[in-house]
């Protein structure tokens, strides 16, 4: 049964533990690095280096099959070894190898090593860092706990993104000539600001990973549970619950309507905004993705993860409905980035939250890293029915699929959802 929140934020038991505080800093330097460097490797690949379309899929669809296995690995691993910081200091200390040796490519199989390198370090750091997180963060704060950490995440990408567009614009003069990077073949002034962008990105994560030298492990979360040593496996797959692998099962019934947010983007063009307009649309994503995250933290602990989820969804349907309905009027992508900043917000770190309270504590990093690798392989193959349905359907279809299963989703939660 769950208990109302304390009457006084600033007590003792809602205080975020220095762990959680210290891991949102991380994140955040972590994600001005990154978000300076995602948005700008498809004009770098095909307009600087001069690779194929064809060639760009097949570069970031190996990352992200490398970030799903090696999440669910180094969860296992993390909980086995009951140390969670080693791996979030090699995971945050790769990609700032993976950027510089992106900096450098004289070709695309240098990008897709470093791209490799980068990905791998995501991968290895996610689920132990999220377990450290519900390590430290009692169930009555956990919610809030992920949401901070999501917020600052979320910061750390909206800063990425605007320092990445305004370096761009100061390197090459203007934004017309800027949009003129993603458009035509590149010119020698503009593959060199885009390196020194990625050379910038890959000095900030030096940032996050001198932070992470502060992390220390968590003995004993504030509720009382602890994060090891292990105890003897429970019933159940992979010694996790019943309850757990529920969560599970609902969570990717809606990841099979979650496609590519690189579909958001590619409407929003064709809709009619140039590329700097995509970028600043993307930015306001971000805004409320951020300004929400720990709000909806602190709304998941109070009123339930599961009603927040439902929320979430519903806004994403809202969402997907109107981009399937856009047409031409590019004014509407504005409020629709936003209203999708409102879904990321009420859903990414909840989520967590609520596979973390169905997790015995030592299996949160397997919990985590499971779930992980099972959401990316799923939100792949909704990638390629979105994919399939855009070009042989049109846009329309692509989003009104997305629209309907998370739909779909919503109408489960009180069926499917554990007790």
């Amino acid at each position: 049964m769950s208990h109302p929140a304390p009457a006084h934020p600033s007590s003792e038991h809602d205080r975020l533990p220095r762990t959680v505080v210290l891991l949102g800093w991380v994140s955040f330097w972590a994600d001005v690095s990154s978000e300076m460097v995602y948005p700008l490797i498809p004009m770098f690949v095909v307009g600087v280096l001069g690779a194929s379309a064809t060639t760009l899929g097949g570069i970031e669809g190996a990352a992200a099959l490398l970030v799903a296995f090696v999440t669910a690995w180094a969860g296992f691993r993390s909980d086995r070894c009951h140390r969670r910081v080693p791996y979030i200091r090699v995971g945050y200390g790769l990609p700032v190898i993976g950027k510089a040796l992106m900096a450098l490519a004289v070709g695309w199989p240098m990008v897709l090593t470093g791209r490799l390198i980068d990905r791998l370090g995501k991968g290895l750091r996610g689920s132990p860092r999220d377990a450290l997180i519900a390590d430290a963060a009692g169930k009555a704060i956990r919610g809030r706990a992920f949401g901070f950490h999501r917020a600052m995440d979320t910061a750390g990408a909206l800063a990425g993104v605007l320092l990445a567009a305004g370096l761009l614009w100061w390197f090459t003069g203007t934004p017309a000539q800027a949009d003129a990077v993603s458009t035509a073949p590149a010119t020698h002034d503009a593959g060199w600001a885009i390196r020194v962008v990625f050379g910038i990105s890959a000095a900030l994560g030096l940032l996050a990973l001198t932070l992470t030298f502060l992390v220390r492990e968590a003995d004993r979360a504030p509720d009382g549970t602890a994060p090891g040593p292990s105890t003897p496996a429970r019933g159940g797959r992979l010694g996790l619950p019943a309850s757990y692998w529920r969560c599970v099962a609902m969570l990717l019934v809606f990841s099979l309507a979650n496609s590519s947010d690189a579909f958001l983007l590619l409407r929003a063009r064709d809709a009619g905004l140039s590329p700097w307009a995509v970028v600043l649309a993307y930015a306001l994503y971000n805004l409320t993705y951020t300004v929400l995250s720990y709000p909806a933290g602190v709304a998941s602990d109070r009123l339930g993860r599961w009603r927040v989820l439902a929320a979430g969804w519903t806004i994403y349907a809202a969402t997907y409905a109107g981009f399937a309905f856009l047409g031409s009027a590019s004014w509407g992508v504005w409020p629709l980035l936003a209203l999708y900043g409102v879904y990321m917000a009420l859903t990414e770190g909840v989520g967590k939250a609520l596979i973390a309270d169905h997790a015995p504590p030592d299996r949160r990093g397997t919990a985590l890293g499971v779930f992980s690798m099972a959401n990316g392989l799923v939100t792949l193959l909704a990638s390629l029915a979105a994919g399939v349905l855009w070009d042989h359907v049109g846009p329309w279809a692509a989003f009104g699929l997305g629209a309907t299963v998370a739909l779909l989703a919503v109408v489960l939660v009180p069926v499917l959802r554990p007790r």
